[in-house]
């Protein structure tokens, strides 16, 4: 008998101490001495349910342009702006915001109009509309790279991010 209620009381301490656990929020540590608009990392507790979403690309915006052009989709800063817009209908329809995003990886090709250079201050511009602003200051961990290309030739702009549920 006294094993059973040591048994019964290792599980009841078991479950306080796990629901506890599942009750903790994320973690995001900010930049030292940085304004600069990521997370340098992002704690996620045990029991969260993280959901990873595929890797989203830009819409078209001018139907007129060649199909497969850069200016069929527009400059960085317009696929930046076309793929978070994409990304915030994916989350919504998941039941998430872009809030509970925590990881961001960036696929950008340099830009022929810069010389072959990504164009990482016209991403800058699209994703500081989405993250860190007053109304969405939630900062995921970000990496940002130069790829030689992506599927289509006029896609400038990659981004696949990884969400936790509240």
């Amino acid at each position: 008998m006294p094993k059973m209620r040591i048994a019964a009381a290792t599980l009841a301490a078991g479950l306080l101490f796990a629901s506890g656990a599942m009750a903790q929020d994320v973690v995001r540590h900010k930049n030292p001495n940085s304004d600069f608009p990521i997370a340098q990392a992002v704690e996620v507790p045990g029991g969260k349910t993280t959901v990873y979403v595929s890797g989203a690309v830009p819409s078209v915006v001018d139907e007129k342009a060649d199909k497969g052009s850069i200016a069929a989709y527009g400059n960085t800063r317009t696929q930046t702006e076309s793929v978070l817009k994409s990304i915030e209908k994916t989350l919504d329809g998941l039941g998430l915001k872009m809030g509970d995003v925590v990881k961001m990886q960036v696929f950008l090709v340099g830009d022929p109009a810069m010389g072959g250079k990504m164009d990482f201050s016209g991403f800058m511009d699209g994703y500081t509309q989405f993250f860190g602003t007053t109304e969405q200051p939630n900062l995921p961990a970000r990496s940002v790279m130069q790829v030689a290309g992506l599927v289509a030739p006029g896609w400038l702009v990659e981004i696949e991010v990884t969400a936790v549920r509240p």
